[in-house]
């Protein structure tokens, strides 16, 4: 089984997280240590796929 490195998808510096082949994630929150950013991801069969979030809205009385 050969192993890959999860880049940050912001900075592509290299992460702490290794995955496989078989390995699936979802809704993973994955954290740089470089550029100290946490992301949401899918990662199935070494493709990752960034989850993008709504911005929050203000609340108005």
């Amino acid at each position: 089984m050969a192993y890959e490195w999860l880049l940050c998808p912001l900075c592509k510096g290299k992460t702490r997280i290794q995955v496989r082949n078989d390995t699936v994630l979802q809704n993973f929150p994955l954290y740089c240590p470089k550029c100290k950013q946490e992301t949401l991801i899918n990662v199935k069969q070494m493709n990752m796929v960034v989850i993008k979030e709504p911005d929050a809205k203000t609340q108005s009385r």
